[in-house]
Parts: C-alpha cells; structure tokens; sequence
C-alpha cells in the first residue's frame, strides 16, 4: 500500500502542475492530501494510522514540516538564503534603472563593426547580467526586448539571433551571484549531513569499527563555496558561445555580419563606454572579489551589490544638476572607511590612544557620509517614476515566491520519504551496473527532463534532496558536493533551452516580433545546447574546473585548517616527495650538517632531544618512500582484488536490505495477527513474501565466493601496513621538528627571560616580609603571568613558583618553606638564563639555518598555517577526486 500512495503523491502533483495550479501550493497540497488518505486509510482498514508509512508516522511527517519550517526561517546558522532577496533586488533595480540597456547598447556599438560583434556583445552583456540578475526570465526578457531588435535590423540570422538571446539569458542560472547556486548550497547543506551519516552507516557495517576517519567524510559546502565552483565553468560556457559566434562569422559571414557605427570612435565615445562598463563590473568584481577572498560572507555580499545598484540608479535615473553627486560621495566615503582600516583597527573596545580616537572619529565621518549617499539615492528612485517602489515590489514577489516553494518541498520531500520514495529511489540507483557513474547519469538525464516542465526552484528543493544524497554518500566516486551542485546546475540551465518545452524559449517567444518563427528559435538553440552539453562533460571530467578555487581560497584564508588536518595529509606527503626529488640532496645536506653541532651548552635533556631529532630526520626520507611503496602495494593488489570486493559489497548491500524488509514484513504479521486474526488470506500473503525474501537471502548470502574471507583478510593487511607506514612516518617528522622548533623559541626569548630576572629576585623582599598572603600570592601570580606572556619553555620556574604560594598558603606559619621554594625557583631562572644566553650566542644562527631547509618540509607539519604557495600546490592537489571505496 505504501507504493499506492507513493504514486497517488507523485500523481497528485503532476496533475496539480500540469493543470497550472500553483506551484507553491501544489507541492505542499499534494502531500497533506496524500498522507491523510493514507492515515485514514490506516485506520479505517488496519486499525492504526502509521499502517500505510514504510516509516514514521503522520504525526512524525507533520514534526517534519514544523522542523523544516523552522530551519528554513528561524535557525541562525541557516541564513544562506538571506542572501536572495538582496540579490534579487540588485538585478532589478539594475534593470530598472536602464543600466543594462546602455551597457548592451554600448557593447553593440564598441564590437559591432566586427564581425559577429554584435552577438559577441549579446554574449558579453547576457554574461554581466547573469552576474547581477540570476533569474533567467528577467535576463532573457530584458535582452530580448533591447538586442533582437538591432540584430534582426542588421540581418542577422534568426536562428542565430534567438538561439544566442536565449542562451546568453540563461547564464544566470550558473555564473555567480546565482539565486540556483544559493538554493542549491542550502539543499545541498543538507544532503551532505544525510550523506555523511549514510557512509559512517556504511562504513561500520563493512569494517566492524565505530569511527571512520575524519578524511573520509563526505565534504560539506556553502553558497560562497557554490558561487567560487562555478566561475571558471560559466566562464568556459561564455567563452565557447563567444568562439561558436566568432567561428559562423567568418565560415558564413550572412548570418553574422558586421555592424556599421556611423559615430566616432573618439574621447567622448570612450567616456560614454567606460561610463556604462565600469561601474557594472566593479560591482560584479566587488561582490565576487569579496566572496572569493574570504572579505565577507554572500549575505555581506548580497548587500553590497543591493547598495551598489542602488548608487548606480541614483545617478542613472536623474537628469539635472549634480547627477554624480550621490555616487562621488559614496566612492569618497567607502575610500575613507577602508584607509581609515588600514591605517589604525576599527575596534571601539580596542580604543586605547589618540590615532584610535581619531581613527574611530573619521571612519565615523565616513559612514555617515555612505548613509547620506544611500538615502540620498533611494530618494532619487523613489521619486523618479517611483522606481525603488517597482523594485521592492517585485523584489518582494520574486522572494515570497522562492520561500513559499521552498516550504511546499520540505513538506513534499518529507511525504516522499514517509512512504518509502526515497528507500525505492536509493535501490534503484545503487542496483544500476556501472556504479557511481551509472547512477549519476541517470540523476542528470532525469534532471535535465524534469527541466522541460519545472522551475529551477522545483527541481533544486524536490530533486536535489532525494538524490544528492545516494550521490555524495558513495565512496567510489568520493565527489565534492561543490562539484555536484554545479553539474545540476549546469545541467537545469541546458534543459531551460530544450524545444520544445524549454523555458527561455516561451520567455523569448513573448517578447520576439511576429516575423520570427518558433522554428527558427528551436533551430537556433540546438548548437548552444551542444556548446552547454560539452560544457557539461568538459566539468564532468575535469573536476578541478569546480574544486581548484574553493579549496585554494580555504587554504589560503585567515581561517585556513592547520597542515596537521587529516584530509591534509595525502596531499602534503605528495608535494614533500616531490620537493625531496628536487631538493632532496640539500635538506640531507643541512641534515648531516647539523648532526656534528657542538650541543655542549645546552643542557643535557635539551641536547639529548636535539640529536635525537637530527638523527630522526635523517630517517624521514626512508619513512616517506616506505608510505609510498605501500600506498603502490594497495593499487598492486587492487588490480585482482577490486572486481570482488565491488561484486560481494553490492551483495552485501543487497543482504542488508532483505533484511531490514524481512523485518518489516515481521512487524506487519504481528499486527496483522493482534488486530486482523479473522484475515487469513492477507496473513497468508505477508507470509508468503517473508518465505520468499528469506529465500531469496538466503540465495545472496551463498553467492558469496568462498574465496572472500581469506582475500578479504590479506587485503586488509595491505590496507594495515599502509596506515602503519603513513603514521610512522608522520609520527617521524614530528619527532624530527618539535625539538628543534620548541628550541628555537627558547633560545629567541632568552632575552625576554633575562629582562624578567629582577622581577623575580624582587619577590625575594615580598615573600620575607609580613604583607599578607593574599597579597604575597597575587604579586608571585603577576610574574608568573609575564612569564606566560613572552617566554617560551618556564614550566620548571613556574612550578617552582606555584609550589611557593603554596607554601604561603598553607604554611603561614613557617615561612622558610616558602623562602626555600622561591629559591628554587631564583636558582632555576639564573640557570636557565645562563645556559639560554651561552646557547643563542652559539648555536641560534645555526638552527635557523637548519629550521630555513627544512621547515617546509619535515617541519610543514608542525605550522600553525601553510604558506601560500604551498597551499595553492595542495589545493590543486585536493581538487581530484579520490576512489576511496577498497577502504569500505
């Protein structure tokens, strides 16, 4: 009864849709209908409400809604989507403002006289607009309305003319800032927390052990993640679409002819271009530019793009006296606050000196002149044709929409799950031959259909949801979520062109003169489809396309992870083999050097640590080729191994689902027996499929081959010895760096030490006097805390110190114990002192010469912080996807 239901949801909907009722209570409708049939159902023939749910219940379904209400709206953590209604208005007020019409009209005068230019120009501006709008439609109306005129006047061919409106309109759906790619980050959110519990589930049942490695967890994403993947992809498509136009220009110059400018090329002409080009791509550069470099977060973002727009519509809209004025004022102010950052830290809890006060006082100055500019401009678009009114409206309707569709899924998705879509989804998929690859393209020739008949909205909350996360929990293929959310994404814009059904083509259709014909517009489309589709295989298979940039920027950032992260670890053991083959001879060299130091004057712990060290650097050229020699063991042995672990996993995999529905068919016959004893027949029947399933496993569970266990067993040795190599040889580079880092910092801080002496003998004349104890212990504590704050190593002298207030406390009484105690802890200063001084003098030049050869390498480890370029050569490296499935 539960697939009744299933296909009763999914009927519902579809007729629902197609029927145009509305999508935003189309989904939610389909669902409450759907599950109080069947909870109705429940009761009336089963005696309970839940009978009819592979699993929950409709209370646990409506918990489900009131759960995914609230972190849609009210989880502080959850504010992605914050970002959508600032990004919205940034478009349309740009559009509004006629600001993309100069910019189109400025291209088309600029390329025009070459050939194809002006379906370059199209390319261009779409890309720009794509970068401020992301709504498909708005884009498409827009360019439709201001180029296809000028194309058709200037006898370009229709086909060509539709086919690159149409595909310069949807690039919104893929070059950031996008309202899909921040849909898709939040649903992928989601789908990467599902995933991950699913491979630990997996995991387990596959090893027997209770925690899987951190490096092995599926690999979360944000939006700004989302907006730094799909760069470089969107700018691949724009500059294939630009090459296909330049290429027809000159194979069949007709189609695509030149333009010819009756005006000047001169200084006024370059003023008017710069004037409509500029200000658009700066604001482009700074809401990307400051996502990308970790400046602000994509609401931040969001935000200054809405404010930007809103000073260029200022001056765009007012004809008069001091157009500029507002725009002039605002660059001054943002100019002011950003030298004034520069120069001193805008903290108000940080205001100690006289440059903080003024530094505070005119980034004050600063701000207030932004707000003047801002008001002053959203006056200007309030008054002039009540403009701002226009934008907020439609802002308000293009987001309303989004979210209320958004709540329609949650609650849709949920129905889906609670009769066992998403289980016969999963089965399927992980049932296909050919493993990840066969899955996914199916995912996306599903996707790329759906999207002849939805939104991009429907398909980012109903689809992604539901098979995200059997894509991203699948160890073989291992893909970033990142990756994954931009191949949807690239995928829902091919399908928005598809005849006959494709969205841009209806938006395109609308606003297209009489004399173009439909046809034309379905031919023009099919070479941008191929372009889209190449595109799409060029990212499928070059993933780095998508996750180079967003791990270089996380490693690069100010929160970059340490190099001791574990997801780290296999790349950094690649760069150090490969700098050892290029300077290998050298830090040997630097080695051996340093093993005949003269340690004389330090003390013998230290010396002892020291030479051990240098002797165990010496061993971290072994250790590392012996990690590699058995990470080639494995891929040796995976040659004959691999086909039968993939067959036995996926029989196991099927073991475990007879299982979990043999157990469910139990439960049913239990109920049946309490609450239907008089239905024999219906018994009968859940009996008969409890027999045939337990046949059926016990079928899969003989189709094992004797073989595995013993080849299982000698695999897993592989596996060991490898994880054993790597761990010694990490354990080594350690060993080989911390004495020699912690000495480094001792002997840098010996001045710092010696400078603190006084102080302490100081003390002396405290602790013998008749002051009180608190009073005593609070002056010892105040030592002790310049000792924190800039020495390295003085855990003997505050121990020492620790034992005299001790002493103070609870022997007030005999004051000779503590007197006796902070002589210790005088001799252990004036000894540390001597040896520290002798020991920088003498040896401090030489263990930085040391630290310079071998820091980034044997000592990369031990870094608070990559340095950059290193971090870009581990970036590129964690950009592949690894098959980490012979570990499962």
């Amino acid at each position: 009864m539960e697939l009744f239901f299933l296909a009763l949801l999914v009927i519902l909907m579809a007729a629902a849709l197609g029927s145009g009722f509305p999508v935003a209570f189309a989904l939610p409708g389909s669902a409450i209908v759907t599950i109080g049939l069947a909870a109705m159902s429940g009761m009336l023939f089963e005696g309970n409400a839940d009978a009819y749910f592979a699993q929950g219940s409709p209370v646990n379904w409506l918990s489900a809604g009131v759960t995914n209400f609230r972190g849609i709206y009210w989880e502080v953590e959850r504010d992605t989507l914050i970002a959508i209604p600032l990004f919205v208005f940034m478009g349309i007020m740009l559009q509004r403002s006629k600001i993309a019409e100069d910019l189109l009209v400025s291209m088309a005068q600029l390329f025009g006289p070459i050939r194809g230019g002006l379906g370059i120009s199209v390319v261009f501006v779409g890309a720009l607009l794509a970068a401020t709008t992301g709504i498909v439609g708005a884009t498409v109306v827009a360019m439709g309305l201001i180029s296809l005129p000028a194309m058709l006047r200037n006898n370009y061919s229709h086909p060509l003319a539709t086919g690159t409106i149409a595909a310069s309109g949807t690039l919104g759906q893929i070059i950031p800032p996008s309202i899909v790619l921040i849909i898709l980050a939040d649903q992928l959110s989601g789908a990467v927390d599902q995933a991950a519990t699913a491979r630990l589930a997996l995991y387990k049942a596959n090893t027997g052990e209770f925690s899987m490695p951190s490096e092995f967890s599926v690999s979360s994403t944000s939006a700004g993640d989302m907006f730094m993947g799909a760069l470089l992809p969107g700018l691949i498509l724009v500059g294939l679409y630009m090459l296909f136009i330049l290429v027809i220009s000159f194979v069949r110059p007709k189609m695509a002819p030149a333009v010819h400018f009756d005006g000047a090329y001169d200084r006024r002409f370059a003023g008017k271009v710069l004037l409509a080009l500029v200000p658009p791509l700066t604001l482009i550069f700074v809401v990307l530019g400051s996502i990308i470099t970790g400046i602000a977060t994509v609401n931040q973002a969001g935000a200054i793009g809405a404010a930007g727009a809103l000073i260029m519509a200022g001056y765009r809209l007012y004809e008069g006296k001091g157009t500029y004025r507002p725009a002039v004022l605002a660059v001054v102010s943002v100019v002011l606050i950003l030298g004034t950052l520069h120069v001193v830290p805008l903290n108000i809890r940080q205001v100690n000196t006289q440059a903080d006060v003024i530094g505070m006082l005119v980034a004050t100055v600063g701000v207030i002149g932004l707000l003047v500019a801002l008001s002053w401009s959203g006056y200007r678009t309030l008054k002039i044709d009540n403009t701002l009114q226009g934008v907020m409206i439609e802002t308000a309707k293009t987001t309303s929409l989004v979210f209320i569709i958004l709540l329609g899924a949650a609650m849709l998705t949920a129905a889906f799950r609670a009769f066992g879509g998403e289980d016969l989804v999963r089965e399927f998929l992980t049932g296909l031959p050919g493993g990840f690859w066969a899955q996914f393209i199916i995912v996306m020739a599903v996707i790329f259909v759906l999207g002849f008949f939805l939104d991009f909205i429907e398909i980012a909350v109903v689809v992604v949801p539901i098979v995200a996360p059997i894509l991203l929990m699948d160890p073989s293929a291992n893909v970033t979520a990142v990756w994954l959310g931009v191949m949807i994404g690239l995928n829902i814009q091919t399908s928005f062109l598809t005849p006959p059904f494709g969205f841009a083509l209806f938006y395109l259709r609308g606003v297209a003169p009489a004399v173009v014909r439909t046809i034309s517009m379905y031919k023009g489309v099919v070479p941008f489809i191929s372009l889209q589709l190449f595109a799409l295989f060029i990212v499928g298979v070059v993933p780095e396309l998508v996750n180079y940039i967003p791990s270089r920027v996380s490693l690069t950032g100010v929160t970059a992870p340490p190099p001791k992260n574990p997801r780290l670890q296999s790349c950094i053991e690649d760069y150090i083999r490969e700098t050892n083959a290029n300077r290998g001879d050298e830090i040997k060299a630097a080695i051996r050097q340093a093993q005949g130091w003269d340690l004389s004057t330090l003390p013998k712990r230290r010396a002892t640590a020291v030479a051990k060290a240098l002797d165990t650097a010496g061993q971290t050229f072994t250790a590392l080729d012996e990690a590699f020699a058995a990470s080639k063991a494995i891929d040796d042995a995976a040659v004959n191994y691999r086909p039968l672990h993939v067959a036995v996993r996926a029989t196991q995999d099927d073991i475990r689902g007879h299982k979990q529905e043999i157990q469910e068919i139990r439960n049913r016959i239990d109920l049946a027996k309490r609450f239907r004893p008089d239905e024999t027949a219906y018994l009968a029947g859940l009996e008969e499929e409890r027999d045939r399933l337990e046949a059926e496993l016990k079928q899969l569970e003989a189709s094992i081959p004797d073989d595995w266990e013993p080849r299982h067993r000698d695999f897993k040795k592989v596996l060991a010895e490898e994880k054993r190599a790597r761990l010694t040889y990490r354990r080594t580079t350690d060993q080989a760096y911390e004495p020699i880092l912690e000495l480094i910092g001792v002997l840098r801080t010996a001045d710092a030490l010696a400078a603190l002496e006084d102080d302490l003998r100081a003390l002396g004349e405290v602790v013998r006097s008749e002051q009180s104890a608190d009073s005593k212990e609070e002056a010892i504590k105040e030592v002790e805390r310049q000792l924190n704050d800039g020495v390295s190593d003085v855990n003997e002298i505050r121990t020492a110190l620790s034992s005299t207030r001790r002493a103070i406390r609870r022997d007030a009484d005999k004051p000779e114990k503590a007197i006796q105690e902070f002589e210790k802890a005088v001799a252990i200063m004036s000894e540390e002192i001597t040896w520290r001084t002798n020991a920088r003098e003498s040896l401090l030049p030489q263990l930085e010469a040391y630290d310079a050869a071998i820091k980034y390498t044997i000592g990369l480890r031990q870094l608070n912080r990559m340095p950059d370029e290193i971090a870009v050569e581990i970036a590129a490296c964690q950009a592949h996807h690894t098959d980490i499935s012979l570990y499962f």
